[in-house]
């Protein structure tokens, strides 16, 4: 697996790939993503091999496929872009004409962002991926932070508020377990829309030991259902891949950075609000 390599979503140039057997397709996608975002680069591939290609040339901010390429299922490229994305975690977008019914099968894996219905049409689609690389504040957010430094907690709750953000704030990975807990006896799951932790806490427990175990079959909140955020001050790749592997959607490194936090963290929110959304919409009767 490559090493990974934190980043945001540049709001200035941002690097779109689209992968779809269909020349046609993938020209209107450009054209109308080339209006809607100035300063998009698209990286048009046909197929799934030329996507693996591409993603080793450089950093790629977003990825929409379809599901059925001429060498390659969509399912199987989006492992493979998890495997080997030379950067923390790039979302990856699914455009489909049978998203509702798979929703519904629950055919869709962790690995998939988010899903695009292509009987909206592709203007919509550009509006969506616009949201993604030039997102919005998006209000009344909750998120959950775990941080046993006061100083630096009342720093960082500051800078989320100035969002609209409630902040929850514990102070070690115990406390925040506690909360979930709360909020699922409560009936609101999972609780919080975000989690945002230090990997090193009070207690015995550390961030990675909060990721293993939300993500384990005690929880067992996906990270498009429950995003975490990890701050770690460790830039040792190896670690960093670890952090990931066990669950994280993308890390903070410090010292922290306001609009790279708050980039990630509302990317993040958006990703799994919406996601929340159409799980609850797929369960209706």
């Amino acid at each position: 697996m490559s090493t990974p390599i934190a980043r945001h979503i540049s709001s200035e140039n941002p690097r779109v790939m689209v992968v779809d057997g269909s020349k046609v397709v993938r020209r209107l996608i450009e054209q109308l993503l080339q209006k809607d975002v100035p300063g998009v680069t698209v990286i048009s591939c046909e197929t799934g091999a030329e996507a693996k290609a591409a993603l080793q040339e450089g950093v790629v901010d977003l990825v929409t496929m379809a599901l059925r390429l001429p060498d390659m299922d969509g399912m199987e490229l989006a492992h493979y872009i998890r495997e080997h994305a030379p950067q923390a975690y790039i979302p990856i977008i699914v455009v489909s004409g049978d998203v509702h019914e798979r929703l519904v099968a629950r055919s869709f894996t962790d690995e998939v962002t988010d899903y695009f219905d292509k009987s909206l049409g592709f203007n919509a689609l550009s509006a969506f991926i616009r949201g993604y690389v030039r997102p919005e504040t998006l209000e009344g957010g909750e998120v959950l932070y775990v941080e046993d430094s006061k100083v630096v907690a009342l720093a960082t709750r500051r800078m989320l508020e100035k969002y609209d953000l409630k902040v929850v704030h514990v102070v070690s990975v115990e406390d925040a377990l506690a909360h979930l807990d709360t909020a699922r006896a409560q009936g609101r799951v999972p609780g919080p829309d975000l989690v945002l932790t230090d990997v090193y806490l009070k207690g015995g427990l550390t961030g990675k030991d909060l990721l293993n175990t939300v993500r384990g079959p005690e929880y067992g909140y996906a990270k498009a259902q429950l995003p975490i955020l990890v701050m770690t001050g460790d830039d040792n790749p190896a670690n960093q891949s670890e952090l990931l592997r066990a669950g994280a959607n993308d890390l903070v490194q410090k010292p922290i950075e306001e609009r790279l936090l708050v980039t990630k963290l509302l990317f993040q929110l958006r990703v799994g609000r919406m996601m929340r959304a159409k799980v609850a919409e797929a369960e209706k009767p």
